[in-house]
């Protein structure tokens, strides 16, 4: 007979469990999958041991640390000393980690398995954990795994002296970027590869849709359409106004001579775009 035991890992502490006996542990599979769900059977066939709750939430996240590296940790050491039986050829620990279950193995001497009916049980244990342990709720369970997982990410991230350098070069690397997509845009606005056939029907077509349109649209066409305005203006910005309120050249007029001034707050520019407009190719 083989008296299988089963090591299980939680926030709030160590659940050492007991199975029925059995020949072959491989004929539990049948009836721990067939009693997972239900509380009931699963009590018929599991039961706590012994159960070690750690003291406080460092001392959680020591035993967690040590669970991950394969570590055995003075607690987990007391628990199995204390309450496997001392015959330990006749016993079999079920581990859910390969690595916790070669230490113990190594430094203990007891028999361990993973997978197979182990990972069911170690399911169903999950599922009923605070059914097993008395005093233990569903609520208090999920807040000590919550906040021992917040713990233990923390402790893994490396800490960066250099972070608030890292800050700066951010916002640096940003404001280059910008600066590189600007002129781009710019040259775009400058330069498009279009006839002015086209850019003459695109201005019909933003009438219609909206002037919120303008100034994305004139960005691929209106260089062309108006060569000799990025000779009077240097500004993108005001570039940008201007094509977005001159549309298209033919139309421009005394009439919109004071709009001109207002945006280049100029009136010798506003005066030569005017004249520009009237002897543009």
């Amino acid at each position: 007979m083989v008296l299988l035991h089963v090591l299980f890992e939680h926030a709030v502490g160590y659940a050492l469990l007991a199975l029925k006996e059995v020949e072959e542990i491989s004929l539990l599979q049948p009836q721990v999958e067939e009693s997972v769900l239900n509380l009931g059977k699963f009590h018929s066939i599991v039961r706590l041991v012994a159960f070690c709750p750690f003291a406080s939430s460092q001392v959680a996240l020591e035993n967690a640390n040590a669970v991950s590296e394969g570590v055995v940790h003075e607690d987990l050491r007391l628990l199995l000393e204390t309450h496997l039986p001392s015959k330990k050829k006749k016993v079999l620990l079920g581990v859910g980690d390969p690595k916790i279950g070669a230490a113990i193995q190594e430094e203990l001497g007891y028999n361990c398995q993973t997978g197979g009916v182990i990972a069911e049980i170690l399911r169903g244990v999950r599922l009923h954990f605070h059914n097993l342990v008395k005093g233990l709720t569903d609520l208090s369970a999920c807040k000590a795994q919550l906040g021992l997982g917040h713990s233990y990410s923390r402790a893994k991230v490396k800490f960066n002296v250099n972070r608030v350098d890292n800050m700066i070069i951010q916002s640096i690397s940003l404001l280059d970027q910008l600066d590189k997509d600007i002129n781009t845009f710019s040259m775009r606005v400058r330069q498009s590869r279009c006839g002015e056939g086209k850019a003459v029907a695109l201005w019909f077509l933003m009438k219609q849709l909206g002037q919120g349109v303008t100034v994305a649209l004139c960005r691929e066409w209106y260089g062309y359409h108006f060569p000799e305005l990025v000779k009077i203006i240097n500004d993108n910005a005001t570039y940008c106004r201007l094509a977005q309120f001159i549309g298209n050249r033919r139309e421009l007029n005394e009439d919109k001579l004071e709009k001109l001034e207002e945006l280049t707050m100029d009136g010798a520019k506003a005066k030569a775009i005017l004249d520009a407009s009237r002897s543009s190719m």
